[in-house]
């Protein structure tokens, strides 16, 4: 199948811009997961940049913009389906308790210098036409006033005229409705795996349906996102519920949006929506007894009455957060690749202008100038410029670094370089870049050990676990050769799925051609030992979506030649444990590897001095992988730099070959020709 355009993803943003996009003359499909999953749905609608007090003056602008929008935006989607979106310019009240007093008084609910004090004047007033977004600060008698059943506590509040709201459930409908009648391809139950580049190009996306094609492809999958490019948008649980209004209460009791602290309670025709928790859980699904208890006594203290109302319906979902909270709008490391994700709190707010600036840059390649602010280059700072890289030396204790004499003549032996998959390599050492006790320390190890090859594990970088924060900026990229693994993952389909993620880490630091993957699939948590079956069914995967695949193994020298004939490009037999340092402990097996092996072969895991390294090589590996050893030494750049010598030696010794081994002495000088009495 090929469209002009592919949206990933079936919430409020990616059909937004669909609409868009169609209504603009383009050809449309939107590939969507599970539409009921979308974060559309766990909303409550909230139309809020006033309440939400948003800090950062681009998203402030961008929201404002967006909420102007919406009116129009709103008749346009209703006149095409017939259907209400529940679009009403209620306004959003915000009352203080008397913690929030001080700040509340002062403006800091984001009104600033527009926010004008009522005390119990007339109500409604209207600011001057000059003022973008009002806010009016009412006293305690006057707040009880406009808004009866508030909380005894309520001291006092802001009143947002310009916010509003939107039946979130209802919009998602419309929306869906909407794309349909104008001849967007919708495909619900669509789980795009990865995307397919080649040359700074998306060239299709592989589904559980077979690989799509398009001219352009817009990421819009929410919280989902991580799971195919390595950006920093990760879910956040919000858990809801919904009370309704009973048949004794004559008439709707709030007829405005309530924003407290830790609470909002928003009024739809027969209900009122009481939402969120904030939970950073992962995708841990489902309601619970502590959620849902904060909820009902943070509404319960700011409007009592509600304590009386029947419970309804309880539910969840996971918005797309980013570390800054913003979103990430606009074009990607590919040319043919839009990005539209990560709008946490103001997915539904900022749908109409996502839609609009997405359509622009892509159709005429205009590109507002606030898109600059939610670039996600703004997640990529530029490497240090105090810690060079590839300096070629140690920062050892002493000041001094090993006497080797620029002047040795050259040797008779020569050695052909490591080739793993066409690409050409001088070093024979492969480090890694976790357990380091710094960043500083990482980076002079990495210089100290000469190596061109450099493990990363993806989880750990995507989750900023400690040691990794700034790894994707710490290293020079275009020197060193990214080889991204799959630690972590306990079966074959999460290696796959963070291979993918891999490879696309590896093109977003600039090395467009890697495919390069340290495959690891270890469900062992004491030992860390490889699973041979999974590892196995995950190569004959990965092999076949065009993965180079350095698989880690145990010592088998069966799997081992199994996994070379399904198209492996090395085999990585571990020496001993995983960081247990013991050392070679598989000689026998890495020899039998060694001798029938047709890729080159790296060993992996275990070595401890460098004497089991000039060991290792001079069994006749190829190359080895050593990262524990250098990490955890007191001195890791002195040892990196001791590893990349012992690595040496015993390539050299094994080119040179070794002396017979004798059961009885030979005399290093010979007898013939001594002098004798």
């Amino acid at each position: 199948m090929t469209s002009e355009t592919v949206i990933i993803g079936g919430g409020v943003i990616g059909l937004a811009i669909a609409i868009e996009l169609k209504l603009r003359g383009a050809q449309v499909t939107v590939l969507c997961r599970d539409f009921q999953a979308a974060a559309t749905h766990a909303a409550a609608g909230m139309l809020a940049p006033d309440a939400e007090n948003i800090p950062n003056e681009a998203m402030r602008s961008l929201c404002w913009r967006s909420r102007a929008l919406y009116p129009d935006w709103t008749r346009k989607l209703e006149e095409l389906t017939g259907l209400n979106t529940g679009y009403w310019p209620c306004g959003i009240l915000a009352p203080l308790f008397e913690e929030g007093r001080g700040a509340g008084e002062q403006g800091s609910r984001g009104a600033g210098e527009q926010g004008k004090l009522l005390s119990s004047a007339p109500l409604p007033l209207r600011p001057s036409a000059s003022e973008e977004s009002p806010a009016y600060w009412l006293n305690k008698e006057a707040i009880h006033q406009y808004q009866p059943g508030l909380g005894a506590e309520v001291v006092g509040g802001w009143w947002y005229p310009e916010d509003a709201q939107v039946d979130n459930k209802a919009l998602a409908h419309v929306l869906w409705t909407a794309a349909e009648s104008v001849g967007v391809e919708l495909k619900d139950g669509i789980t795009v795996e990865a995307f397919l580049q080649q040359q700074g190009q998306v060239i299709g996306v592989q589904t559980n349906a077979g690989i799509i094609r398009a001219t352009h492809y817009v990421l819009a999958s929410g919280a989902w996102s991580n799971e195919l490019l390595p950006l920093p948008v990760l879910p956040r649980k919000g858990q809801m519920l919904s009370v309704r209004i009973p048949q004794f209460v004559p008439e709707l009791p709030l007829k405005r949006v309530l924003f407290g602290q830790d609470i909002y309670i928003v009024p739809r025709r027969d209900r009122l929506v009481l939402g969120a928790t904030s939970e950073d859980v992962g995708f841990i699904a489902d309601n619970t007894p502590e959620g849902i208890q904060k909820l009902l006594q943070a509404a319960i203290r700011l409007y009592p009455q509600l304590k009386h109302y029947p419970i309804q319906e309880f539910w969840w979902g996971f918005r797309p957060a980013t570390p800054d909270e913003l979103p990430i709008l606009g074009t990607s490391h590919c040319q043919n690749l839009t990005l539209a994700t990560g709008h946490y709190r103001n997915g539904i707010l900022l749908a109409p202008i996502t839609a609009a600036l997405i359509a622009d840059l892509i159709l005429e390649q205009k590109s507002d100038p606030l898109l600059a602010d939610f670039h996600y280059s703004r997640f990529q700072s530029k490497p240090s410029t105090s810690t060079a890289m590839l300096t070629h030396s140690a920062n050892f204790s002493n000041g001094h670094h090993p006497a080797i004499s620029p002047q040795q003549p050259p040797l008779a032996i020569q050695d052909s370089p490591l080739i793993i998959a066409g690409k050409i390599f001088q070093s024979r050492l492969m480090t890694g870049t976790g357990k380091y006790r710094s960043i500083e320390e990482m980076q002079q190890s990495v210089a100290a050990s000469d190596c061109q090859i450099v493990t990363v594990a993806v989880r750990r970088v995507q989750t900023k676990a400690p040691g990794h924060e700034g790894l994707a900026e710490a290293l020079d990229w275009t020197k060193i050769w990214m080889l991204p693994n799959t630690a972590g993952c306990q079966t074959a389909e999460e290696a796959i799925r963070v291979a993918r993620l891999g490879r696309e880490m590896a093109k977003l630091l600039g090395q467009e051609d890697n495919n390069f993957v340290k495959l690891e699939v270890i469900p062992d948590l004491k030992y860390l030992l490889p699973d041979p079956i999974g590892t196995l069914q995950a190569a004959e995967q990965l092999v076949k979506e065009g993965f180079a695949v350095l698989p880690y193994i145990n010592a088998d020298p069966m799997l081992a030649k199994r996994l070379e004939e399904v198209g492996c490009v090395t085999v990585m037999p571990l020496a001993s444990p995983i960081g247990s340092g013991q050392g070679l402990k598989t000689t026998a097996n890495i020899q039998i590897i060694i001798e029938n092996a047709g890729v080159p072969v790296v060993v992996d895991a275990g070595i401890g001095s460098p004497s089991e390294a000039a060991q290792a090589m001079e069994l006749g590996a190829d190359v080895l992988l050593i990262n524990s050893a250098i990490a955890l030494s007191p001195n890791p750049p002195a040892m990196a730099r001791a590893m990349n010598l012992a690595t040496v030696a015993g390539r050299l010794a094994y080119l040179a070959g070794r002396m017979p081994i004798k059961d009885y002495a030979s005399p290093s000088s010979p007898l013939t020709g001594t002098i004798t009495s």
